[in-house]
């Protein structure tokens, strides 16, 4: 069985740049993410993801950044091949309201948002964010 998901990296940036990560119920920290409906473009599961999951909207995608992951996992002995994109955003708007599918949240800054994921293919995805952004390739859209 194949799943596919979207989500971002979501940041704000102020004095300091913090990234947003969720705590899931089964104790993970993560970005937010969710499946790709039928009909629904990736960036639109993005935009619906973050708004039900944060109540964060609107958000700006960074133009130039996707990332993808792949992995597999089990639910009631089948295994799942799970495909993540993911993409870089920006919010002006720091205050979440988490949904039910969530345990609490923390703006991070790097490092600390570094050591605060669980997954190292999450870690990987949020360095590459980091270094984007380092790198001035940011260009809002």
């Amino acid at each position: 069985m194949k799943e596919k998901s979207a989500g971002a990296v979501l940041f704000i940036q102020n004095r300091e740049r913090k990234y947003l990560l969720l705590h899931y119920e089964a104790g993970h920290w993560d970005f937010p993410k969710g499946n790709i409906e039928k009909g629904e473009e990736e960036k639109e599961t993005v935009l619906r993801e973050i708004a039900e999951e944060t109540g964060i909207t609107p958000i700006r995608f960074v133009e130039g950044f996707k990332e993808r992951l792949h992995y597999f996992y089990s639910i009631n002995q089948k295994t799942i091949s799970k495909e993540v994109i993911f993409y870089l955003a920006e919010t002006d708007k720091e205050e979440v309201k988490i949904s039910f599918e969530h345990i609490g949240y923390k703006w991070l800054v790097y490092p600390d948002a570094l050591s605060q994921l669980t997954f190292k293919n999450s870690k990987e995805i949020l360095n590459k964010a980091e270094q984007f952004l380092k790198s001035g390739l940011k260009n809002s859209i």
